[in-house]
């Protein structure tokens, strides 16, 4: 091979090499803005067990509208998960079954204002054909009456103790559970004769329990505040997912599932 075919090769050989460093260096300026939203791309919501559905229903719509994003849920007592929150949990969204469990959150400085977005009433939830036969609040308060409450820190619980105190009617539950579904569960697998849990969560039993209304709910409706919290790591998709529930959308979905629905 002649000097010259060596240099000409070499040439190709150079400028190969740098366009290979071109493309390179173009792939990782395009990359570069891709990182800080890597860590956005997951919404962690707290919410209380009693929008498990509905919630579960938004976050699928919203992940739909936002197909960059993951919604994460935690669902349990409001109670716990603002313990959580306080003790540096991390999570963009907080929805709260009351304005006290809330107010754990806020009075740490560490959510924004909170809004209502929906409220919840409490029935009686008892088995399917309702065995015990009851009919009133007055009637778990016969000591044959098997009954279940949520605890007196989660919010059904505050929301049955407010109503049996309005009904002058006093009850010694066999069982005091850390939220709501755990209640309605002790219903649906009969080991009580009735509890007092939401409406929301008796319609989202479909049928495996039966529900009472009763006049002193009316004295005992929990509001339902939701906030973008102040750590969020995903601080605009918090806010866009908090639009969402608070859409017609959303409180569509909320009023499906037995909510009382403020306007927007």
């Amino acid at each position: 091979m002649t000097l010259k075919s060596l240099s000409r090769r070499a040439a190709c050989v150079a400028s190969a090499a740098a366009a290979l460093v071109l493309t390179a260096a173009c792939g990782s300026a395009g990359a570069g803005p891709a990182e800080p939203q890597a860590g956005a791309r997951t919404l962690t919501v707290f919410a209380a067990a009693s929008l498990t559905g509905t919630f579960t229903e938004l976050g699928r719509a919203f992940e739909a509208a936002h197909p960059d994003i993951t919604v994460r849920f935690n669902f349990g007592s409001s109670a716990t998960l603002a313990q959580q929150i306080v003790q540096g949990a991390p999570a963009d969204v907080f929805a709260a079954a009351s304005p006290a469990t809330m107010k754990t959150v806020t009075d740490a400085s560490l959510a924004g204002p909170p809004v209502t977005f929906a409220r919840n009433r409490l029935q009686i939830a008892v088995p399917a054909g309702n065995p015990a036969g009851i009919d009133a609040l007055e009637d778990l308060a016969d000591a044959e009456v098997k009954v279940a409450l949520c605890a007196a820190q989660v919010p059904c619980g505050a929301a049955a103790a407010r109503a049996l105190e309005a009904a002058g009617v006093e009850v010694t539950p066999v069982t005091l559970e850390q939220d709501v579904k755990a209640t309605l569960t002790k219903v649906v697998l009969g080991e009580v004769d009735a509890a007092l849990v939401y409406v929301t969560d008796v319609r989202a039993s479909g049928g495996e329990v039966e529900g009472i209304d009763f006049p002193e709910a009316a004295r005992a409706v929990n509001d339902y505040p939701i906030a973008v919290l102040s750590t969020a790591p995903a601080g605009q998709a918090a806010q866009r997912f908090v639009d969402a529930v608070r859409s017609a959308q959303g409180r569509d979905v909320l009023a499906r599932a037995g909510f009382e629905v403020p306007g927007p």
